[in-house]
């Protein structure tokens, strides 16, 4: 059988989920594995392995097995992480479709997808969609017993690691995803337990997890990043995960202060809410939180800068995509502000120019991914997959790495904006929008030009009321050539951005020609 892991060494060789909940249900069987925050409810490492037993028996009495896929659709909790690794313990493939996509989409995609089973939380209203496999709500968990509905008040009790001989392997298939996307169609994208657990070493080496770490996850599980940053450590150290079905500003640092919490994800969008409109808390108020992330779209370095001083941690900015895993990652050992760092420890990456060769330091080109941490590939309409794993691909990202490594995200090929023959990154203009201290947040974008064929334009946020587009447009002038300054300025009540928090520069554009 070849490699499936390529010959990458692992920090960790790679483990069965059996065995690691067995491992830590052994180790420390009183120790709190997930705390859900919204519900107030928790679940100990040994209940954590029984419930996960109880939740594969039940999956296997329902005619599930290794290599079935199951449609779970829910809100972040407790109960959607005990049927996760149920599914997973048997061999199962996972299938967490977004629940906010509409209904529409989830039917079609259910049918792409082709479960065995669907498995649904009682809270969620989805009138409208239908399949044609078996579909069971679920209700809550508990530990004393069979739960209060659904799923969960069928499981069998007493169910042993003897009475279910499966285990996951590095090959099978682990889970099918979306891609971002609530409005148009996203993509279903195929992993196998391989990438993710070189995903999850990946997120170690650039945070230094342990498990003695409590962290801090509010993002849906149906997201690649989610599942590599949070879900992945917490399997492969045994750490203690507090999750929440959204990020609340106004309780954040009582989940941090409360729960002692070590590490929290972050993206753009929160950076800038705690930069903006703080709440007073200091780094005395939440001392035991030593750092957090940033990923999905580039953090300039002045915001950086200023969050570490706010808040005295460790703001690491990471770089990824849903069919690659982590692409870069500064560490918690080495890091280079404005930069996405070093490439991942398990991304065989590169920058290329037009013509595919590697572009040396210092020259832009368009990242490229390859190897055993990539996606397999992406579902056919037709139920065959489109490979991604085996070839390399290009991301669409344009990038420039500097001499020490570290890398430097400048802008998404299609958002580049050509003015006069010449392009300009909407990137840099952004970090310039982000760091004036009399705009909550900014975007640039271009326009149609008749003479230069595209112009430079922006949509910003104001944190007071008076601001006009010539003190914008002052403001860049101090920063920016003349050529990059904005020549429009749009002042939306939001900047539309997409369910993970990255900008829709196309919408902005619309607004544009609409207001024309």
């Amino acid at each position: 059988m070849s490699d499936v892991f390529a010959g990458h060494e692992l920090a960790l060789p790679f483990r069965s989920v059996a065995d690691l909940l067995d491992d830590y249900a052994t180790r420390d069987p009183e120790k709190v594995a997930i705390v859900d925050l919204d519900a107030g409810t928790r679940i100990t490492f040994g209940e954590l392995r029984d419930g996960a037993n109880r939740a594969a028996a039940g999956l296997r009495d329902l005619g599930v097995g290794p290599g079935d896929r199951v449609l779970l659709l829910s809100d972040e909790c407790l109960e959607k992480l005990v049927i996760w690794l149920g599914i997973w313990r048997i061999g199962a493939v996972v299938c967490p479709l977004n629940t906010e996509l509409n209904t529409n989409h989830l039917t079609y995609l259910s049918g792409l997808i082709d479960p065995s089973v669907v498995l649904i939380d009682e809270g969620l209203d989805l009138p409208d969609f239908h399949s044609p496999a078996k579909i069971l709500e679920f209700g809550s968990w508990s530990a004393a017993g069979n739960g209060d509905g659904g799923f969960f008040a069928s499981l069998p009790d007493n169910v042993s690691d003897a009475d279910l001989p499966q285990r996951n392997k590095p090959e099978d298939v682990s889970c099918m995803f979306c891609t971002s996307g609530t409005t148009s169609l996203p993509k279903i994208v195929v992993y196998d337990h391989a990438a993710y657990w070189l995903s999850g070493l990946s997120t170690l080496d650039m945070l230094g997890l342990t498990e003695d770490d409590r962290t801090l996850e509010y993002r849906s599980f149906g997201w690649n990043s989610a599942q590599i940053l949070s879900f992945m450590p917490f399997l492969q150290t045994g750490l203690t995960l507090h999750i929440a079905r959204r990020f609340s500003h106004s309780r954040f640092f009582d989940w941090v202060r409360d729960n002692a919490i070590t590490f929290s994800a972050g993206v753009p969008t929160v950076i800038n809410i705690l930069l903006n409109k703080p709440l007073g808390y200091t780094a005395e108020d939440v001392p035991t939180l030593k750092r957090m992330t940033c990923s999905t779209a580039p953090l300039s370095p002045q915001q950086w800068d200023k969050f570490e001083e706010m808040y005295g941690l460790q703001l690491l900015q990471l770089y990824g995509m849903s069919e690659a895993g982590w692409i870069c990652g500064n560490r918690h050992y080495r890091s280079k502000r404005g930069t996405v760092g070093p490439p991942a420890l398990h991304q065989e990456f590169k920058i290329l120019d037009p013509e595919g060769e590697a572009c040396s330091p210092g020259v832009e080109g368009e990242t490229s991914i390859a190897g055993p941490q990539t996606a397999i590939g992406t579902l056919r309409e037709d139920g065959t997959i489109e490979p991604i794993r085996g070839s390399r691909v290009r991301t669409g990202d344009l990038a420039v790495m500097d001499d020490e490594g570290f890398v430097t995200v400048t802008g998404r090929t299609k958002d580049l904006i050509i003015r006069g023959g010449v392009n300009i990154s909407p990137t840099e203009i952004d970090n310039i929008l982000m760091a004036c201290d009399f705009l909550v947040e900014g975007a640039a974008f271009g326009i149609a030009d008749p003479i230069l064929g595209e112009e430079v334009a922006c949509a910003v946020i104001p944190k007071e009321d008076g601001v006009t587009v010539e003190r914008v447009q002052g403001y860049c002038r101090q920063h920016l050539p003349e050529a990059k300054v904005p020549k429009q300025v749009l002042f939306p009540d939001e900047l539309p951005k997409s369910d993970r928090g990255k900008v829709l520069r196309a919408e902005l554009q619309d607004m544009m020609k609409e207001r024309a």
